[in-house]
Parts: structure tokens; C-alpha cells; sequence
């Protein structure tokens, strides 16, 4: 499969403030806003689309319409996981794990979003070699 954009479209109660926030958090910028359907995109990544729609609009599939999200969680992969947990951490968002060095080879910290979603701020890191073995993954 070929395809130009990645996206993703989350159920919001509130579409133009969920965009807000990644605006001011991560850098996106909010593009199309018609009040029900908010679309941003990151400068840095134009095939990536973060889209926030009414939870209970028409539009939205109607098994899920009206419901809160559960179980969803955004990453985002960056050079220096440090300095994002200083900078997040000092706007006062909740960080709901705080920095851990992983032995499979991430280190990572974790915020509550908007509208249930959360958001993984991650950095690869080299994996400890005993795990690595203890999971038949040495080589």
C-alpha cells in the first residue's frame, strides 16, 4: 500500500481546545476549524494529520458516537527525552509515568491529553543486554 498521509481522528468534546493543546504542547498547527471537526498538522511532519472531531456529531461512526476514548495512547518519538519532560513538566501537565529508562531500549514519560487520550514522549536508548538475552533476543 502506497499512501501520501497518516492520520488520525480522535473523538473530542471540545475539538478546538483538544487541537489548542497539542498546538501549544507539541507544535502543531490547527488548520481547518469548523467547529465540530478541527484539523492540525506539525510543520516538521506534513504527512502526519491530527484531527479532532465532536464525539457526537453525525459524522462520527455511530458504535462509538457520544462515547469517551479509552485505551489510546500517541507517541512521539524524539531526540532528547530529557529535555521534553523538562519542558512538559514545567507547564504543569499531568504526567501520569514519569521518565523511565526501559530495558528493551526506550526511555520514556507519559502525559494525560485531552479527551482521555495519552501521550507517549519517547527516546531509543540501548537495550540492556542482559534483557535482551533473558528474551532470546541476543545475538
Amino acid at each position: 500500500m502506497k499512501f501520501s498521509l497518516v492520520g488520525m481522528a480522535v473523538a473530542a468534546e471540545r475539538p478546538a481546545a483538544s487541537a489548542a493543546w497539542f498546538a501549544e504542547h507539541f507544535g502543531f498547527t490547527v488548520g481547518i476549524d469548523l467547529g465540530w471537526y478541527v484539523n492540525t498538522q506539525h510543520a516538521d511532519h506534513p504527512a502526519l494529520s491530527l484531527d479532532f472531531v465532536q464525539r457526537d456529531h453525525a459524522s462520527w461512526p455511530a458504535a462509538t458516537r457520544g462515547k469517551n476514548v479509552v485505551g489510546t495512547l500517541l507517541a512521539f518519538l524524539v531526540a532528547d527525552v530529557d529535555a521534553e519532560y523538562a519542558r512538559l513538566s514545567a507547564t504543569g501537565l499531568d504526567v501520569v509515568m514519569p521518565l523511565v529508562t526501559e530495558p528493551w531500549g526506550q526511555r520514556r514519560f507519559q502525559v494525560a491529553g485531552p479527551d482521555g487520550l495519552l501521550v507517549e514522549v519517547l527516546q531509543t536508548v540501548a537495550p540492556d543486554p542482559r534483557w535482551l538475552a533473558d528474551n532470546g533476543l541476543a545475538g
